[in-house]
């Protein structure tokens, strides 16, 4: 190697990955003789060979060399080393890399808005395709994969039946000592059993059950159907000719729907049975007396109510899970991700819907 009329660096023999060292060293003693507006070009005519590891090092020392304001070429190749200059990018202009600036705040907003409007579009295009699928279910009933949804009813109903009592009894439990304590001033203790009763049947059973069920089957639902979606697992069915929305999420929507209304139930007895536990400790209330005061403000509709929103709410946690689940990408990342997203959004519907239905059901003095 040697300077050749005070712009040219002549290199010659043959150049491997294992001598990098060395021509590293070579190469910038040369280098830091030399000031911006200097000329340094690498003369390879003399190179007999020169492998992809020398040859990434002297583009990476001519692309230093560029970025100081040196002019450097590789000059007078021969067509074999010219090859490897073409495939390591060292006939092309190296640019110097942007530094990213963050977002702006209205860039933000206006980025994550579509991402939202995406979401939402996903999710009304799978509901559009589930209700297609049930369509044909209900054309073809030997179509569906009945068989799973005994199995779904177990793990997401009688397997979710202690949290569910434990929740709601301590919520029944607790609104009965808030509002203990305003009842005593005026002498009104007996209507505790009208704040809980009317409040859990209507309101909190339903809802405060379908939150449970959200975060412990909706997430497994998104999981489960993530890891499919990730290990290729739904693609394998539809190349099977297996509609994986009748396979897989229909059979979860179903056990759901039908397994909500129970649960819902058995919330609204714990609920009242929790009030009746603060009513005999601190209210001086008999058991008969608090039960035929509750049996007199309920009504059949008071229940029927509670249980319709039940069936609702399992659909939607259904649903929701399910399409998170079916838009899962990236591996393990990305299920996690999406089992976030799918108890998130989940919890969103459900406020949504509760909201829904009280304004529907005042409309009509239901």
């Amino acid at each position: 190697m040697r300077r050749v009329a005070g712009r040219e660096l002549r290199l010659a023999g043959t150049f491997r990955l294992a001598d990098g060292t060395e021509l590293w060293t070579e190469l910038e003693s040369h280098a830091e003789r030399l000031e911006k507006g200097d000329t340094m070009d690498f003369d390879l005519s003399d190179v007999e060979a020169i492998d992809g590891g020398a040859m990434a090092l002297l583009v990476s020392v001519r692309a230093g060399l560029r970025h100081r304001g040196i002019g450097c070429e590789f000059v007078h190749t021969t067509e074999r080393v010219q090859d490897f200059v073409h495939l390591y990018s060292g006939d092309i202009d190296p640019k110097r890399r942007t530094k990213r600036k963050p977002p702006r705040a209205f860039e933000e907003i206006g980025r994550r808005t579509l991402a939202f409007v995406q979401e939402v579009k996903g999710v009304f295009g799978f509901f559009g395709t589930s209700v297609l699928a049930a369509l044909g279910i209900l054309k073809e009933p030997r179509t569906a994969n009945w068989k799973e949804v005994l199995p779904i009813m177990e793990r997401s109903g009688v397997d979710a039946v202690p949290i569910v009592l434990l929740i709601n009894f301590l919520v029944g439990f607790v609104m009965a000592f808030q509002g203990a304590v305003q009842l005593k001033q005026f002498g009104a203790n007996i209507y505790v059993a009208d704040l809980v009763g009317l409040s859990v049947t209507r309101e909190l059973g339903p809802l405060m059950t379908a939150i449970i069920v959200c975060g412990r089957s909706g997430a497994a639902f998104a999981a489960e159907l993530g890891t499919m979606k990730v290990s290729e697992e739904i693609d394998a069915l539809r190349a099977l000719g297996i509609g994986p929305i009748r396979y897989l999420v229909l059979p979860r929507a179903v056990g759901l729907m039908l397994v909500m209304p129970i649960l819902t139930l058995l919330a609204d007895l714990v609920g009242i049975l929790g009030g009746l536990v603060v009513g005999l400790a601190t209210l001086d209330l008999t058991v008969s007396g608090y039960l035929i005061e509750t049996r007199k403000v309920l009504t059949v509709w008071d229940v029927s109510s509670g249980m319709v929103k039940s069936v609702v709410f399992g659909a939607a946690i259904a649903l929701i899970s399910c399409q998170q689940g079916f838009a899962t990408t990236g591996g393990a990342e990305g299920v996690g991700q999406r089992t976030t997203a799918s108890v998130v959004a989940s919890l969103f519907t459900l406020i949504l819907l509760d909201a829904g239905f009280t304004v529907f059901f005042h409309a009509f003095h239901l």
